[in-house]
């Protein structure tokens, strides 16, 4: 019987169960796979693309470089450029907990070295703040009695002696050991519990503890926390080298344990105050580092620069690969070059401090311009601040800068502009007589103006306009208003810009006041009082300003302090003299120089003289505007001068403000002025014309 010997295929029913049971599984497991790619990547695949582009994609703004602010100085008869504002890396101090041994003794010496001599000093300062206010109720108590007003002087004075002398009293000395211990006591404990906060924590690799720190700061600390009575160390063993504190020697680097530094790069100023009224300084302003006050605000935008972008990707061993596409260079800040020069601005200052001390004045300004141009050669007030430190300030007013800022009613010295009005109308001439009785009633005022010097001297009698700025003398100054009226009175003290910022560039600027003669029917008290420089307010600027116009041939200028902007790119901004108008004839103008000469020569400004040279000016001493009238004790004092007198080169005003011990501007700002105006004109080797 034949046979078939073919295999037959099984049927399904024929497989075994656990082999269904595996197939099943492998097609669910490849549908859920299918599945998962469908989420992966159409459904979430934007999702995960930007996750995958943040691990191998880099991203970051690159900060441009903020440009200097730079003032010439002369070096071996050289014209160079000296740093006003820079950039400069200092060191960023902090700890590494997770290496510190024993926190409570790094905190201890943390606090000996920075906070102890931080309340040395706040014990100082609140001691002197005692006395001085001690001094002004004294003060205040003697000049509320009935005692003469020389018998008032010789008090004060008295006063002021007795409260400098107690500064050099064992007593002295003594109370201020108590007050520091106390100190010490309240903020020891206090300061250590921060420290600890931050050097006891184990584990922590980084805790900030200070910013900004000099090399000089950085290398004291490191001796300090390093030296010991079996190896002492001195910050002059020590030097920086990049981001490491090493022995000068041996090149040894010197650790400590659970500190480091690293370096950043912070806004410099090399000269400290000399010109912190005109640079300003960077800080936080609206939540970013931007300029803030002077040049720095002013021009901020030129300065700052513009920041540039960096997209990249990772590549092998962490090496960016940049497409051109998405990288943006930074463009660094401008640099300012200012009209100054080094060393007259340091000289100007360093006068003006003496003569504050000297004086024990509440502050003063001196300001230098060149009087045909209108550039700024010299600027500083006083008190002032260090914009390296700025935070450390008692008052933030101080940021202001008075120059330009601060009002004041400025007396006599805008004597000069009342006469330039009158002779410009040719409503008198230096000859002109009139009747001085000493003092005069105005109508709708109930008591006489009088002048300054009529206690002593009554009246003057039949005077020309000569003496009338000769011995400046109130009654004349009204005289010569009335010539002209109060409206063209007004019309002239605008014209000369009062009233009105002079737009100089550095930042916030008072327009000073004169609303008294801007009303269409002006009172004759407020013509009469403006006349002799009360009961207006100017900048010391804009006082200034007004005699540069008068050396200048009568025509007003803007003043101005930056000279060029060079930017990153090449290109240079040039600043020109900018003449603003006309405010009186080259004869007026050339005929009020010759009437201030007379002034100096044989009026209150005798101390100005400087041998070779003729030179005019006028003194000011005005009454402080207090709530309700004007102080009895304190004046500012006001000299402006013009050198030389036959071609003007320099105009430059001195301020006291408040003076101690001299009762008229001749003996304070008349001596300042001629110490600075020496060295200018030595400085600038101004030709000698007077023999």
């Amino acid at each position: 019987m034949w046979r078939d010997y073919r295999q037959k295929s099984p049927t399904i029913s024929s497989i075994n169960p656990r082999l269904r049971l595996f197939a099943a599984l492998i097609f669910l497991l490849l549908a859920a796979i299918v599945y998962r790619l469908y989420f992966l990547q159409v459904s979430q695949g934007d999702w995960y693309a930007a996750l995958a582009s943040g691990q191998h994609q880099i991203s970051s703004l690159l900060q441009p470089v903020r440009g200097k602010i730079m003032l010439h100085e002369k070096l071996n008869g050289q014209d160079q450029l000296y740093p006003l504002a820079t950039n400069k890396d200092f060191s960023f101090l902090y700890a590494v907990p997770k290496d510190i041994k024993n926190p409570q003794d790094l905190a201890d010496k943390l606090f000996d070295f920075f906070d102890k001599p931080e309340l040395e000093a706040k014990a100082k300062r609140e001691l002197e703040a005692e006395l001085k206010n001690n001094l002004q109720k004294e003060i205040d108590f003697i000049n509320a009695s009935e005692y003469s007003a020389e018998d008032k002087a010789a008090r004060i004075k008295a006063a002021q002696d007795l409260a400098l002398a107690k500064k050099d009293k064992a007593d002295w000395q003594e109370m201020q050991e108590i007050l520091l211990e106390r100190l010490i006591k309240e903020k020891r404990e206090e300061a250590i519990a921060a420290y600890l906060k931050k050097l006891d924590k184990p584990g922590d690799p980084y805790e900030p503890l200070r910013e900004k720190l000099d090399d000089n700061t950085l290398l004291s600390l490191y001796a300090f926390l390093s030296s010991s009575t079996e190896r002492p160390v001195a910050a002059s063993d020590l030097e920086r080298r990049l981001d490491k504190v090493v022995f000068k020697e041996s090149g040894e680097e010197l650790k400590i344990e659970g500190i480091a530094f690293n370096l950043q790069s912070y806004r410099f100023y090399p000269e400290n105050n000399m010109a912190s009224h005109i640079v300003g300084f960077v800080g936080m302003a609206n939540d970013k580092v931007s300029g803030r006050y002077g040049l720095e605000e002013f021009f901020n935008d030129e300065l700052a620069g513009r920041a540039g972008y960096l997209k990249g990707e990772r590549g092998v061993s962490n090496t960016i690969i940049v497409n051109d596409r998405e990288y943006t260079r930074p463009e660094d800040g401008s640099d300012l070059i200012l009209t100054m020069d080094r060393s007259v601005q340091f000289q100007a200052c360093s006068y003006l401090e003496e003569a504050v001390a000297k004086f024990k004045a509440e502050g003063g300004s001196v300001i230098a311009v060149n009087a045909k141009t209108g550039a700024i050669l010299a600027m500083c007030s006083v008190p002032n601040f260090n914009p390296n430190n700025y935070k450390d300030v008692s008052d933030i007013k101080v940021y202001n800068n008075p120059a330009i800022i601060y009002q004041y009613e400025p007396g006599s010295v805008f004597k000069v502009i009342t006469m330039a009005a009158a002779i410009d109308q040719g409503k008198v001439k230096p000859s002109t007589t009139y009747k001085d009785e000493g003092q005069i009633m105005i109508k709708g005022w109930p008591k006489p103006i009088s002048n300054s010097d009529f206690s002593t001297k009554g009246a003057h009698g039949v005077v020309d306009m000569n003496a009338v700025l000769e011995n400046s003398l109130n009654t004349g100054a009204i005289f010569a208003m009335r010539q002209i009226g109060a409206k063209t009175f007004a019309d002239y003290v605008k014209n000369f810009g009062f009233g009105e910022k002079s737009g100089i560039e550095l930042g916030s600027e008072s327009a000073g006041n004169i609303d008294n003669l801007l009303k269409n029917n002006i009172r004759e008290i407020d013509a009469a009082t403006a006349s002799f420089g009360q009961g207006i307010a100017v900048t010391p600027l804009q006082m200034l300003m007004s005699y540069q116009a008068l050396a200048n041939q009568g025509e007003l200028m803007k003043p101005y302090i930056v000279q060029e902007i060079r930017h990153s790119n090449g290109q240079v901004d040039e600043f020109k003299p900018h003449p603003l108008r006309q405010v009186v004839s080259e004869q007026t103008a050339n005929t009020i120089l010759a009437m201030l000469v007379n002034v100096v020569e044989s009026g209150h400004a005798k101390g100005a003289k400087i041998p070779g040279y003729y030179i005019g000016g006028k003194t000011g001493t005005a009454q402080v505007a207090t709530s309700g009238g004007y102080s009895t004790d304190k004046f500012i004092h006001t000299f402006i001068g013009i050198v030389p007198i036959d071609n003007p080169q320099i105009v430059m005003l001195t301020k006291i403000d408040a003076p101690k011990g001299a009762a008229y501007a001749e003996s304070t700002a008349v001596p300042l002025w001629h110490d600075i105006a020496d060295f200018l004109l030595k400085y600038y080797q101004i030709p000698k014309t007077r023999k």
